[in-house]
């Protein structure tokens, strides 16, 4: 069997680490690239960094992306756990984060990058966690044309530390809140 040449967008994240790990030890990929947003004077497992770019993914077959989009974005929905936070104030359209509610990240399905309800855990990033990340989550204008592998569930989201995310925007609970008193409808976020 022909291995598949594997590239990595968002490799210094720690979502990107763990597929080089992961990858380095199955016999069917072959790490091809490993690129980030910006040029990075590098080498991991041999391979040099590269930006992301059409030519750096000229010689793979899958590209994995962990990168944080760029660009301007309208803030669309707030999403929270009222079991934790109680109905905060805020002056976007709101809804309660349930056991059953997903966004699909299977970029083949027609549902991709949406809310969904599904068991099926193979189309999605689970809204309902047992930590603490997803008390509150903005969901951002990105990708909403749908288009396969650009991206999905690219979040306004909750941490403890500011470790590398896998392509979100994460803020300490206290910002989240201060920043919940400030946006509107019309609000725009900018990243990078």
């Amino acid at each position: 069997m022909k291995k598949i040449n594997l590239a990595i967008s968002g490799c210094l994240g720690r979502m990107g680490q763990q597929l080089i790990k992961s990858s380095k030890n199955n016999k069917n990929f072959r790490l091809a690239a490993l690129t980030e947003n910006k040029a990075i004077s590098k080498k991991i497992s041999g391979i040099k960094l590269d930006v992301n770019t059409e030519e750096a993914f000229k010689k793979t077959d899958v590209i994995i992306d962990f990168t944080v989009p760029k660009g301007l974005f309208n803030l669309k929905k707030l999403y929270f756990r009222k079991d934790r936070v109680g109905i905060p104030k805020c002056r976007l359209t709101k809804k309660v984060i349930k056991k059953d509610m997903a966004w699909c990240d299977d970029a083949n399905h027609k549902k991709y990058n949406e809310e969904i309800k599904t068991v099926n855990k193979d189309l999605k990033e689970n809204l309902y966690r047992k930590d603490h990340k997803y008390d509150y989550i903005i969901s951002i204008s990105h990708n909403e044309k749908k288009i396969p592998n650009k991206g999905s569930a690219v979040f306004i989201h909750l941490t403890n530390d500011y470790k590398v995310t896998a392509g979100c925007i994460a803020l300490k609970k206290k910002d989240f809140e201060i920043l919940l008193k400030l946006i509107n409808k019309k609000t725009k976020i900018k990243i990078g």
